[in-house]
């Protein structure tokens, strides 16, 4: 595994981490502990190290699958990142709430459920600009940093064009941006990364397979079950995507190497891009993950070496 510096932060992250939002029940699987503890154990034997999770996958059903996790294992193994702003009523149905009262019981509810005392990452999730410009907002966050149960903030960032809330992240105390970055949608590369990079932000970028469309399983014709968020994308939009994705694979990817792992590595490949975080609902998919390892350069900006 690999490992880079997260921005400003002092914290190592593996360049692959394990996007969580599928065990909240939101992508055609329902998931028992075990099934979460088998993806997180094959993680771990593989060197990663980011767990990135929110509140509102399910109601706190995806931390408590990580929490009990955890609490059978060694909790300092693991940079824990999760969310807040949002609360969970049924499935694709959310309401939100970034009051800064709320957003106390809702770190409050993350921390129990998660069985710890601290989470690593705190993250504004997907906010409208209106309740980011709420100073209140980050002075009672700011105090949660000072009580030691956040050790650091982000922002998870809902338009990857939203450059105002990257700019305003240092005036904030947000070291970390989380944004949708993929070969499909490389909006971020025109403002957002050349404003982390200056700010020394580090990048998580989510949706790095596009939803699993650049897993390279799919044909332009394939039909997601009503359970799979992806069963709400535009078809007209997915058909398209797919078809770029067949284009991808015949002119672009390496032949013999496997399209999911190329898909990651072109993500990480970029020098703002700290690590990948892709779900997975498998520990075959955490193998498959976990290659991209072995298609990276040397000399990334932010490698570090962890012994």
């Amino acid at each position: 595994m690999k490992y880079r510096r997260l921005g400003s932060t002092n914290l190592n992250v593996s360049v692959i981490g394990i996007g969580t939002w599928q065990f909240g029940g939101e992508w055609g699987q329902s998931f028992t502990q075990e099934e979460a503890d088998a993806i997180l154990d094959r993680g771990a034997e593989l060197g990663i190290n980011l767990i990135d999770t929110a509140e509102c996958y399910g109601d706190h059903l995806s931390e408590s699958l990580i929490g009990d996790y955890l609490s059978r294992r060694k909790r300092e193994d693991w940079i824990v990142a999760t969310k807040f702003g949002h609360h969970f009523h049924e499935r694709f149905t959310r309401t939100d709430d970034f009051s800064p009262a709320d957003v106390i019981r809702q770190l409050d509810a993350s921390l129990a459920a998660l069985k710890t005392d601290y989470v690593d990452l705190y993250q504004f999730h997907s906010g409208p600009d209106a309740v980011f410009d709420n100073d209140e907002l980050w002075t009672v966050l700011d105090k949660q940093v000072q009580a030691g149960k956040i050790k650091h903030l982000g922002t998870s960032i809902g338009s990857n064009r939203n450059i105002h809330q990257v700019d305003a992240s240092t005036k904030v105390g947000s070291q970390v941006i989380q944004v949708v970055y993929n070969r499909l949608d490389q909006a971020p590369e025109e403002e957002v990364f050349p404003s982390c990079i200056s700010q020394d932000l580090g990048v998580l970028a989510r949706v790095p397979l596009a939803s699993g469309y650049l897993s390279g399983k799919y044909k332009p014709d394939a039909v997601f079950d009503v359970t799979d968020v992806r069963h709400r994308h535009d078809r007209e939009s997915t058909v398209q995507k797919l078809q770029e994705v067949q284009r991808i694979a015949i002119e672009e990817v390496t032949p013999g190497v496997d399209m999911a792992a190329w898909a990651l590595a072109w993500c990480l490949k970029h020098p703002a891009v700290t690590a990948v975080i892709p779900g997975c609902k498998s520990p075959a998919q955490v193998d498959s993950n976990a290659s991209v390892v072995e298609l990276l350069d040397a000399g990334h900006p932010q490698d570090v070496l962890v012994k």
